[in-house]
């Protein structure tokens, strides 16, 4: 029994450090953001539309990089959530086990590669390729830096759709078979449906990565925090300020460090409303099978 309390203990720790380690980010975040509030009001840093904290005079409007968050998570989602779930119903639907068997490692091999390899992808081979069909287009842009990130989304939503996908019962397969349903209409009008609670977790969770990631957008959209909705243009993330402010120029203390914060603490608000949503449509939508 001794010997069962310590395993009990050791276990608890483990899992306390994870909770530990949030409430420890979300303080830091917090103390560091209510010092950058007392000097700049709340509502120019919500609604102003000009983000230069870095030059003289400074704007603190962070509209500009939400704005370019927001839309290089749009485009990117345009991309890999058709994609995904497309093959999420070929791997569970249509292909041979031997098909399946390759195609999803392969499909995964994607979700390893290093995201800095996806950024110089994205500016050395996406970019020329926009360019030369668009030449108004900026050499760091939002599209060639959505359309790697999606690619580089597309193994997530496939891979949890398509377990989403094999976990409904043959059996609702079998009953539309028998209705006289064909291949097609099975899987758009049966598994799909049943599958939907795991399929919108997907979208919620790419969707949460894509808003979070860093280097693609960094080294693909540039570094200008234009207000602009043109995705030939060069803009900021969000992502993309806090690295450049965490590069060590910025001194520490300053108004321009505390930027660092306010702008963490905005986008984890943003993924952590994301996680919520994603909870809530687990249990509102999620099919319980015998």
């Amino acid at each position: 029994m001794k010997r069962e309390r310590w395993i009990k203990a050791v276990l608890f720790a483990c899992a306390s450090i994870s909770v530990l380690t949030t409430l420890g980010i979300i303080a830091t975040l917090l103390w560091e953001s209510i010092g950058f509030f007392r000097e700049v009001s709340i509502v120019e840093f919500f609604t102003g539309t000009q983000w230069t904290p870095l030059f003289v005079p400074q704007r603190f409007g962070v509209l500009p990089l939400i704005t370019g968050t927001l839309m290089v998570t749009v485009l990117s989602a345009l991309v890999a959530l058709p994609i995904g779930v497309g093959s999420a119903i070929y791997l569970s639907e249509y292909a041979p086990k031997r098909v399946r068997k390759v195609v999803k490692p392969a499909l995964e091999v994607l979700a390893g590669i290093p995201t800095v390899v996806y950024g110089y992808f994205a500016l050395t081979f996406v970019t020329p390729i926009i360019r030369s069909i668009l030449p108004e287009t900026s050499v760091f842009n939002a599209l060639s830096a959505s359309i790697v990130l999606g690619i580089m989304l597309i193994p997530m939503v496939s891979s949890l759709s398509e377990d989403a996908m094999m976990a409904v019962p043959d059996s609702l397969r079998a009953g539309a078979y028998a209705l006289g349903s064909t291949k097609f209409e099975v899987a758009t009008r049966v598994v799909v449906p049943a599958a939907l609670s795991g399929i919108v977790a997907s979208f919620i969770l790419a969707l949460s990565r894509a808003i979070g990631e860093t280097m693609i957008v960094t080294l693909a959209a540039g570094a200008t925090p234009n207000l602009t909705l043109n995705p030939l243009e060069s803009i900021q993330t969000m992502t993309a300020y806090i690295v450049q402010v965490s590069m060590g120029d910025t001194p520490h203390g300053s108004i321009e460090y505390r930027t660092l914060f306010a702008v963490g603490m905005t986008l984890f608000l943003i993924t952590f409303a994301m996680n919520l949503l994603g909870q809530w449509v687990l249990r509102r939508y999620r099919e319980v099978y015998d």
